[in-house]
């Protein structure tokens, strides 16, 4: 206030209209009052008016305002590795944007079988964001993997992500009986302990993990990011011509509880599944599948039994099509073959649609171009994720 005072002060015939009748009272406005060096300007009105106080930005300065808010923040580059399996949906994550350089990995081996690798031009990725597109499918790739993610942060790198589409123990998460080994619990702390980079510790991506407890598996060295696919889902349902007669059905209440917040504004249809020795019986909990066009939604889908029970039941209750949806089609031993198509219209034949994405990419390879399947890409979701 004291500066003020200073620049009221300067004004002569400021004292003369504390004298004046007509003005018995003054009110100051202040429009911005700021720890800067300012120019102030006093406008003051006969009569009723206020005495305004107002700041008059320099034209430096508010030319440099004016284009720091204009610029366009440049886009983050990012160095990708993949690993021989995830090369196509390295590839599709590249062409997302023009920000992300992909970069190759010598995967060899020595006589024995243990993995003999090389990063070539290790020099060349000192000070850049890397990052390392991994593909789980199986315990023999795991280790060779592992032995890549564990290298790349200590190469001098400005940040290290890690993007696992698929967690792939995420079944395996807890013990019923004395003995049983929680495998998600034992990946969760291998790969928290990779190695801190430059820029702090690691990023892990990873989309629709099965348990909502496995997020607490991951200590304190890892920054997990748990993206989904479920937008991915929702951008296709706007596609179909019938969209506002969907309605959308969880096999168990635990679908039910990893996804309804996100499509709370379909109608919902809830199943329960009931296991009498090998047999499944699935029955509809809460929900009306009469005249609906269902869309079967879950995180993944291994053997396919609960999903085919689920399809028959919905066709019994009256649903004209049925679509499944699975973020991870894992179909071990190819079990997609399970899965018919409903040939123009007969839910109780089979499925219009199958929608996986591509996070399991041996899966992807058996059902291209095969119905009903159809692939939903998460190479924008990744590349998102990136930036």
């Amino acid at each position: 206030m004291a500066a003020i005072s200073a620049q009221l002060a300067s004004f002569k015939s400021f004292s003369s209209l504390l004298n004046d009748k007509k003005c018995s009272r003054f009110r100051c406005q202040i429009k911005s009052f700021e720890n800067q060096h300012s120019n102030w300007s006093v406008e003051f009105f006969s009569g009723k008016e206020s005495v305004h106080l107002i700041r008059n930005s320099s034209p430096s300065i508010s030319m440099a305002a004016s284009a720091a808010g204009s610029a366009v923040k440049p886009a983050k580059k990012v160095c990708l590795f993949y690993c021989s399996e995830t090369e196509v949906l390295a590839k599709r994550i590249a062409a997302e944007s023009d920000a992300i350089e992909l970069r190759s990995i010598n995967w060899r081996t020595f006589e024995d079988g243990f993995p003999n690798l090389f990063i070539p031009n290790a020099h060349g990725i000192r000070g850049q964001n890397v990052a390392f597109l991994a593909s789980f499918s199986s315990p023999a790739v795991i280790f060779e993997q592992l032995s890549v993610i564990y290298a790349l942060p200590k190469l001098f790198v400005s940040s290290f992500t890690l993007v696992l589409p698929f967690f792939p123990t995420g079944t395996s998460e807890r013990m019923e009986d004395e003995g049983d080994v929680a495998t998600a619990f034992t990946l969760a702390r291998i790969l928290s302990h990779i190695p801190t980079s430059r820029g702090g510790p690691t990023s892990l991506v990873t989309f629709d993990i099965h348990a909502l407890q496995e997020r607490f598996y991951f200590g304190d060295t890892i920054l997990p990011c748990f993206e989904s696919g479920i937008p991915l889902l929702k951008n296709r349902l706007q596609k179909l011509p019938d969209s506002d007669k969907i309605s959308i059905a969880f096999p168990d209440d635990g679908a039910w509880k990893r996804f309804h917040k996100q499509l709370q504004h379909f109608p919902t249809i809830v199943c329960n599944k009931v296991r009498i020795g090998d047999q499944r019986i699935v029955r509809i909990k809460e929900g009306d599948a009469t005249g609906r066009h269902v869309v079967i939604v879950d995180d993944l889908v291994q053997s396919g039994g609960t999903l085919i029970e689920c399809q028959k039941v919905l066709a019994a209750n009256g649903a004209t099509k049925i679509i499944a949806y699975v973020t991870h089609g894992i179909f071990p031993k190819s079990s997609w073959q399970r899965f018919e198509h409903d040939n123009g219209g007969q839910p109780e034949k089979g499925l219009t649609y199958f929608w996986i994405t591509d996070s399991c990419p041996h899966t992807v390879k058996e059902v291209k171009c095969k119905r009903p399947f159809e692939i939903l890409s998460l190479s924008g979701s990744i590349a998102a994720a990136l930036q």
